[in-house]
């Protein structure tokens, strides 16, 4: 049966893409809009840049589009162009759909509702475990941005909506660099190829301290929960997995997969006794050629598999990260899942489709 005609905003994106293939299996309709166009099955590809707004409007004319699920972001120099750009995105958005029967529209943030911007990482102070009540933390921050342009619509339009914040997000896309997982898994890959050791590369706090993190089949089953349960309306939801880790016992496990030592970060609180990524991986782009090569792999340019900068952003976070799921659970939806199995069934398909070695 038929459940609606959804536009998946972002559609090649790791929390897009996963949507979009969820949404065909459970009986939608679904379009996918992407600056190229997506090659999944079952999704009707839509090519448009949202910063175009002219190319937007002549994409999506005459789509008969009920859902939006707002997916994507674009990232500037700073945070005030941050905030610029992406709200501009969604107004040409909701500009090119406006005579289309909308009926209910969902974004994608995340925790720098509850941690402030990236230029102002780690500025929100707010008490673990984060609650969706919390109040904005101070200083620009584009998710606020784009909340208020999807409050402004929904209140012109009469449109339903929902916010959901996911907190790194694991999962399987081809060609999307901002994914914790398969960046984990390329950086292990090229360890074990080098010999060089499994360095946990953050801070000594997210070593030792509780956090959690979001599978993208979780953030999608809960985005079709919240726009098909009439209850579940105009509320924002934070979207995790539902178990708590430290990453002084995951970083271990993982290492085991890859049959790696693994190696915790110096026993110092200075931030400069960490070792990023972005710093180990700096000749990461000729040894990757060198692996792909060796072993046949599909991807020879680690740039489109593993950013490090973004993994490192999470890492080296100085606070614990924990977020509260009780008003999603009290509204109804009670899925979760084991963020080390979602780690391992990742790597397992990552390995399946000759991604990694």
């Amino acid at each position: 049966m038929r459940k609606g005609t959804a536009l998946v905003v972002g559609a090649t994106g790791i929390t897009g893409g996963n949507l979009a293939s969820h949404l065909v299996a459970s009986g939608w309709t679904v379009y996918g809009l992407s600056r190229r166009a997506t090659e999944q099955s079952g999704v009707i590809p839509v090519a448009a840049d949202l910063l175009d707004p002219t190319a937007t409007e002549q994409a999506l004319a005459g789509l008969p589009i009920t859902h939006v699920f707002y997916c994507t972001w674009i990232r500037r120099d700073n945070e005030r162009a941050n905030v610029e750009a992406n709200s501009q995105m969604m107004r040409n958005l909701f500009a090119a759909l406006e005579a289309a029967p909308l009926a209910h529209a969902s974004l994608v943030t995340g925790t720098k509702q509850y941690l402030g911007s990236f230029e102002a990482y780690g500025s929100g102070r707010i008490e673990t475990p984060f609650r969706e009540s919390e109040p904005r933390v101070p200083g620009d921050n584009f998710y606020y941005a784009l909340e208020d342009v999807l409050f402004e619509t929904a209140e012109r339009r009469g449109l339903a909506w929902n916010v959901h914040r996911p907190h790194t997000v694991i999962g399987y896309a081809r060609g999307n660099a901002m994914n914790m997982g398969t960046t984990l898994a390329v950086y292990a890959s090229i360890c074990r190829e080098t010999g060089r050791p499994f360095v946990f590369p953050g801070s000594q706090t997210q070593w030792n301290a509780l956090t959690d993190m979001t599978d993208s089949l979780v953030l999608a089953r809960q985005m079709e929960w919240a726009a098909t349960t009439p209850g579940a309306a105009n509320q924002a939801f934070n979207t995790v997995n539902g178990d708590v880790f430290r990453w002084r016992r995951m970083w271990r496990e993982i290492g085991e997969y890859f049959g790696l030592e693994s190696q915790g970060p110096e026993a110092s609180d200075d931030p400069e006794t960490m070792q990023p990524l972005d710093e180990q991986m700096a000749d990461a782009e000729s040894i990757w050629r060198e692996i792909a090569a060796k072993h046949d792999l599909v991807e020879p340019d680690v740039t489109k598999l593993a950013s490090w900068w973004h993994t490192d952003a999470d890492l080296g976070r100085d606070q614990e990260c924990v977020n509260d799921t009780t008003k999603s659970r009290d509204f109804g939806f009670d899925h979760f899942r084991e963020t080390r199995a979602a780690f391992f069934d990742l790597f397992d398909r990552l390995r399946a489709e000759k991604i990694i070695p």
